[in-house]
């Protein structure tokens, strides 16, 4: 729409606030409200690392580098305040808004790594397949310490949601990038249907966690 990317952060971000808001005043859990906020997280994630990168002229390495700071101050400041950064412990509205900051930061992040990884003049130059299968072995690797480790799973969650922007950054731009560019040139209008449609979908089939966890009160 070529509204620019901090138009398109404050656009973005301001849907961010108003859904954690409300996410954050429920009472019990929604799934749908909880995942429109995460759906925030990424749009307004993505133009904010843009904007980081591009507008600023910062560059990825150094947009990557000032939100990896902003990501490790949001986790100090959370356990340093509560004691914890543990997704277990979502117990206080504080609890609350340190988690929705923290994802903010590591969804900024995750678009930066995976632009940075892909891109074939400023970045890495690994193309949006190569940077997927990298972000999707990462997470696979993730999985398997989940499963055969006991390596602190605070830390795995973190490190598995930091990795899954990147892969979805890269499989998105992949979805509608000129094809002269490595992408499928899909309408960004068609795949974000498409994609938003896979979302509810999965929402609505995969039993989630919260839901489960009230029932056996």
């Amino acid at each position: 729409m070529n509204l620019g990317y901090l138009v398109g952060t404050a656009i973005f971000a301001a849907v961010f606030v108003f859904a954690a808001a409300a996410q954050i005043l429920a009472k019990r859990f929604h799934a749908p409200l909880f995942w429109t906020v995460i759906v925030a997280t990424t749009t307004a994630g993505t133009t904010l690392a843009d904007y980081f990168d591009r507008s600023l002229g910062i560059g990825y390495a150094g947009g990557a580098t000032i939100l990896f700071l902003l990501l490790m101050g949001s986790l100090a400041w959370w356990r340093c305040a509560l004691g914890s950064v543990s997704i277990n412990r979502l117990d206080s509205r504080q609890a609350e808004v340190f988690y929705w900051a923290t994802i903010m930061f590591s969804q900024t992040l995750g678009t930066a790594l995976g632009d940075w990884f892909a891109d074939p003049d400023t970045g890495l130059g690994l193309g949006y397949q190569g940077s997927a299968l990298v972000f999707g072995g990462a997470l696979v690797l993730v999985a398997a310490t989940y499963f055969w480790t006991r390596v602190s799973r605070t830390l795995l969650f973190w490190s598995a949601f930091i990795l899954s922007r990147p892969l979805g950054a890269t499989v998105g731009d992949f979805l509608d990038k000129p094809v002269s560019h490595g992408g499928l040139a899909m309408n960004r209008y068609t795949a974000t249907a498409w994609l938003a449609a896979f979302i509810i979908a999965c929402i609505a089939i995969v039993p989630q966690r919260a839901e489960k966890l009230a029932a056996n009160r």
